[in-house]
C-alpha cells in the first residue's frame, strides 16, 4: 500500500496578488485607519458594557431596598 497525496486546502493554482511597496504616508494612514476602526469597534463594546452595568445598578439597588 502506498500513501496518497492529498492536495493542500490552500491549492496549488492560487496566485498571489503582486507586492506594491507603499509610502511611508501610506502606510501612517493605512495605521491610522486601523486604529480609528478599533477604536469604533471598542466603543460599541463599550456602551454595551454600560447598558449592562447600569441594569446591574438598578438590580443592587432593588435587592438593597
Amino acid at each position: 500500500m502506498t500513501a496518497q497525496k492529498t492536495e493542500s486546502p490552500r491549492g496549488a493554482a492560487r496566485v498571489r496578488k503582486p507586492w506594491k511597496k507603499k509610502t511611508p504616508i501610506e502606510v501612517v494612514l493605512e495605521q491610522a485607519d486601523k486604529l480609528r476602526q478599533e477604536i469604533a469597534d471598542g466603543e460599541a463594546g463599550l456602551k454595551e458594557k454600560r447598558r449592562q452595568l447600569q441594569k446591574l445598578e438598578e438590580a443592587r439597588k432593588i435587592f438593597e431596598a
